[in-house]
């Protein structure tokens, strides 16, 4: 699935959040979304992902204006595995998982053999299989992750967006599940704090400051010390690792 915005604006009452902004994602593939805290990175995706309305411009799915597609159907196309998901009550991990079926049901319809399959399989995908009757709220938030991308895995639709989703992991858990992600081949749209791990996993990256596009292009043509010390206001080296990869090594402030 391919996602077209352009000329997005957003205000918080005389705040203006997006000014003009706008992306291009092709059919699987893997873009990231950096900038500094407040730069509209977040608050860009929750329009795309429908949390929030733009004032303005143009948000199509496939050519398709995305007003035009109800909640519902929003969903049977966008998947969306965000930071911070609180339940209130004590749901097993088989009953978060089963909620990713929602979109592809009718009211009051039963769950059947095959949305159980779907359930089983997304949990054994990200391997949590063997948690499927364990408390959701009894698990650490590394493993809560996974089983929300086992959620998003069960809506089965064609693309993802990460929403910050692993700010507050271990670094062994923020690997797993993008490893999982990336192996998806669907479209991914992702907002990263992590630089690094921006580069080890994006096709190309769009860098945002002050609620517009500042650059857009690879890891490499992107993420170079200019752009980091504009974005984040410090001192950086971009060196070549001998895998093709990019490693940002950052200086202390003095």
């Amino acid at each position: 699935m391919n996602i077209h915005a352009e000329n997005v604006e957003l205000s918080f009452g005389s705040t203006q959040i997006l000014n003009q902004i706008g992306i291009d994602v092709r059919s699987r593939e893997f873009v990231g979304v950096i900038g500094p805290n407040g730069s509209g990175k977040s608050t860009f995706l929750k329009c795309i992902y429908r949390v929030l309305k733009p004032d303005g411009g143009d948000i199509l799915l496939d050519d398709a204006p995305i007003s035009a597609f109800s909640v519902r159907e929003t969903a049977k196309r966008l998947a969306v595995l965000s930071q911070h998901n609180y339940y209130n009550f004590e749901f097993t991990v088989r009953d978060i998982v089963l909620m990713g079926r929602s979109p592809h049901k009718r009211m009051m319809e039963r769950d059947t053999k095959a949305d159980f399959d779907i359930v089983e399989d997304s949990l054994r995908r990200v391997g949590m299989l063997g948690f499927i009757d364990r408390i959701f709220s009894t698990l650490s938030g590394g493993e809560q992750q996974r089983i929300i991308l086992a959620r998003a895995l069960a809506q089965q639709t064609e693309c993802l967006i990460l929403d910050e989703p692993t700010n507050h992991l271990d670094i062994k858990y923020q690997l797993q599940i993008l490893d999982v992600v990336k192996k998806l081949g669907v479209t991914v749209l992702a907002a990263f704090h992590d630089l690094n791990i921006a580069a080890m996993y994006c096709d190309r990256i769009l860098a945002v400051d002050g609620g517009r596009v500042v650059a857009s292009g690879t890891p490499r043509e992107v993420l170079t010390p200019a752009l980091i010390r504009r974005l984040y206001e410090v001192d950086a080296d971009v060196r070549s690792e001998p895998d093709g990869q990019i490693n940002i090594v950052y200086h202390p402030m003095r």
